[in-house]
C-alpha cells in the first residue's frame, strides 16, 4: 500500500503541480473570492436589517451559500483536473515511456487521481478559516462543518475517478474533457430535471399514488442531497412522495461509491493494452 501512495511519479507530479506560481494565484483568488461572499452577506444583511445585528438563522443561510458554492467549484473544476490525465501523457508519448517503468497500473491510476485533485483540496482545505465566521453567530454546529466539507472530499475523489476513466479510455483530451463535463452536468442538472419533472407529475391526478421514481432520481443528485442536510422537510417530502424511507444520504453514497469504484478499476484494467499472442499452425 505504501508503494502505491509514494512513488517518484506521486512525487514528480506533486512538484510540477505545486511549484507554479500561477497555483498559488490561483488559490488567492479563490479565497479573496470567498471572502467577498462573506463579508459582503454580513455587511448586507447588518446594513439592511431592521435589527441591525447578524442572526443566528442568517448565518445558517450565509453556510448554506458557502456550502453550494464550493459544491459549485468542485464540480466546475474537478473535471477540468483529471480529463486529460492519462490521454495528456498519451498526446506527448510519454504513455510508453511511463508504462514501462516498475509501477503497476494500480499505481499510476492512483498517483495521477492524488495528484490532479490534490490541488482542489488544498483549494477546499485552505477555506476553513472562512468558514469559522459562521460559529462567530451561532447557527452551525462543528458536525454541519463536517458534513459538508466530507461531503465535499468524497464528490471529488468521486468525479475525479470518473474523469481518469474517460481519460484512460479516451485517446483525445478535449473528448475527454467534454465527456467528463458531460456526465458531471447530466448527474447535476440533468437529474435536477428529471426529479422536477417527476414531482410535478406527482401532483397531477395521480398524486394519491406514489412511487419511487422521485426517491430513485434524487439519489443520483450531489445537490438535492446536501439540500436535504439544510432542509430536513424537503427530503420528508420525497420520502413520502416515493413511499421510501431509506435515508437517501446513505444510498448516494453507495450509488457513487460503486461509481469511483468501477471507474477506477476500469481504468486500471484498460491502462496497458492488450496483447493478444497469434497462434501459427506449423504443418
Amino acid at each position: 500500500m505504501k508503494q502505491l501512495l509514494i512513488n517518484p511519479m506521486l512525487n514528480k507530479e506533486f512538484k510540477l503541480r505545486f511549484r507554479s506560481f500561477k497555483a498559488f494565484i490561483g488559490m488567492l483568488c479563490y479565497l479573496i473570492a470567498v471572502g467577498i461572499v462573506v463579508i459582503g452577506f454580513i455587511y448586507m444583511q447588518t446594513r439592511f436589517s431592521n435589527t441591525g445585528y447578524f442572526r443566528p438563522e442568517e448565518s445558517r443561510v450565509m453556510f448554506m451559500i458557502l456550502s453550494f458554492l464550493q459544491l459549485a467549484l468542485v464540480l466546475f473544476i474537478t473535471p477540468g483536473l483529471t480529463g486529460g490525465v492519462i490521454s495528456g501523457e498519451r498526446e506527448k508519448q510519454t504513455l510508453s515511456m511511463l508504462l514501462t517503468t516498475e509501477q503497476s497500473s494500480m499505481s499510476i491510476i492512483l498517483s495521477k487521481l492524488v495528484s490532479s485533485v490534490s490541488y482542489l483540496l488544498l483549494l477546499v482545505i485552505s477555506s476553513l478559516p472562512l468558514y469559522s465566521f459562521v460559529f462567530l453567530f451561532g447557527g452551525v454546529s462543528p458536525s454541519d462543518l463536517l458534513t459538508v466539507f466530507g461531503y465535499s472530499l468524497f464528490l471529488v475523489f468521486t468525479f475525479g475517478s470518473v474523469g481518469v476513466f474517460y481519460s484512460t479510455v479516451i485517446r483525445k483530451t478535449i473528448v475527454s474533457m467534454v465527456t467528463t463535463y458531460a456526465t458531471v452536468l447530466f448527474l447535476v442538472g440533468g437529474t435536477l430535471f428529471l426529479f422536477m419533472l417527476s414531482m410535478a407529475i406527482g401532483n397531477g391526478p395521480y398524486q394519491n399514488q406514489t412511487t419511487p421514481v422521485p426517491y430513485l432520481i434524487a439519489m443520483f443528485n450531489p445537490a438535492i442531497v446536501i439540500m436535504g442536510h439544510f432542509e430536513p422537510m424537503a427530503i420528508d417530502e420525497i420520502y413520502s412522495r416515493s413511499g421510501i424511507t431509506f435515508p437517501l444520504w446513505i444510498s448516494f453514497l453507495i450509488i457513487y461509491s460503486i461509481l469511483a469504484v468501477i471507474s477506477l478499476s476500469l481504468s486500471i484494467m484498460k491502462l496497458r493494452p492488450s496483447m493478444k499472442v497469434k497462434s501459427t499452425n506449423k504443418g
